[in-house]
């Protein structure tokens, strides 16, 4: 017997990702190719905006991370978009009756340049979260040449998740 539905719990879940650049491969973030000379390195394409906002949705609702979802030893992912990752990590969090909200996310990076491929980056990932574009907020700073970020070694990410799950009125 299934216990009766009387509001919606709010959740909220923090992911963060980092990957060092590598050569010869395309920068991808938040789905989007990001003319640059270098990409991340990964199993997947190493997009680490998708990579942070999975695990913040993840976290949200009390699931283990990314990489125990779709760990880096298994050939079937390699090379995989992020945004198919996204997509699986969609699923798990319907199979909790979730509901997402909103993201916010953070990129760090001393370059290339963030800003102008922020709203193409908010189309590409509404597509796949199913939420509108404007519940999507993607902000870019430095680390003021500090750390590996200041030294341009790799890109780092943080996103919040905010999720809504039935709570149930009977916990029995």
């Amino acid at each position: 017997m299934s216990a009766a539905v009387s509001s919606m719990l709010p959740l909220t879940g923090l992911g963060y990702d980092v990957h060092r650049f590598a050569e010869g491969r395309p920068l991808i973030l938040g789905g989007v190719e990001i003319p640059s000379a270098r990409g991340l390195d990964g199993h997947s394409d190493a997009d680490v905006l998708c990579h942070a906002i999975a695990d913040a949705i993840l976290g949200s609702v009390g699931e283990k991370d990314i990489g125990f979802h779709f760990p880096n030893t298994d050939a079937s992912i390699k090379g995989i978009s992020s945004l198919e990752l996204l997509r699986r990590v969609m699923v798990i969090l319907r199979t909790h009756q979730g509901r997402l909200v909103n993201i916010d996310s953070t990129l760090v990076a001393e370059a290339p340049k963030i800003n102008p491929h922020v709203e193409s980056m908010r189309r590409c990932l509404s597509e796949v979260l199913g939420i509108a574009p404007a519940r999507i907020g993607i902000k870019a700073t430095t680390n003021e040449r500090m750390g590996f970020v200041g030294r341009e070694e790799g890109i780092a990410a943080l996103a919040v998740a905010m999720v809504l799950i039935p709570e149930p009125t009977n916990p029995d």
